[in-house]
């Protein structure tokens, strides 16, 4: 399971997923959120006390990538770059505003939707399909195969919405 759909279809054409097995099986919402304050809007990011305001690594991760769009979309991304500090991954990043060392993070609204934080409008980014696949040389793939199946299923996409993830169409 990735977050970072290209990576899945990366390992598919080389191979090690088996194809026939690989689906979407959530879409990712990015989620603002500082510990010491509520956001009703993006464009509170311009006010100066936030002095770092973190995202994972656009580069290579999926919600990075996710996040600088939103940023550049809302037309707030050249004033705020000097602020933004870098995560390897959307779990370092909420980290980094956890601790104290960031002001606000930018992040998997599945990482923050509990915690009193605003969820950014799907408009302002592309999506962030999450997808999977069995591993080829897997020893267990009847239990791969099960357990994708039950991420498709009525349960399992009920759980995945209950942590905050979006749903694709059901197959």
């Amino acid at each position: 399971l990735s977050a970072n759909e290209r990576f899945v279809e990366e390992l598919t054409r080389s191979g090690r997923v088996e194809a026939g097995t690989v689906r979407v099986y959530a879409l990712g919402r990015l989620g603002l959120w500082s510990k010491r304050r509520s956001f009703s809007s993006l464009d509170e990011l311009r006010d100066a006390s936030f002095r770092h305001i973190a995202i994972a690594n656009p580069v290579h991760a999926p919600y990075g990538a996710a996040a600088k769009h939103a940023l550049e979309n809302k037309g707030l991304w050249k004033e705020l770059e000097p602020r933004i500090v870098y995560g390897e991954n959307v779990r370092q990043a909420l980290q980094f505003a956890g601790s104290g060392n960031a002001e606000a993070v930018i992040t998997s609204w599945s990482l923050v939707f509990d915690r009193g934080a605003l969820i950014l409008p799907e408009t302002l980014h592309p999506p962030i399909r999450q997808s999977g696949g069995m591993v080829a040389s897997t020893s267990n793939a009847a239990g791969a195969r099960a357990f994708l199946d039950f991420l498709g299923s009525p349960q399992g996409r009920a759980i995945l919405k209950a942590h905050g993830l979006g749903l694709p169409p059901s197959r």
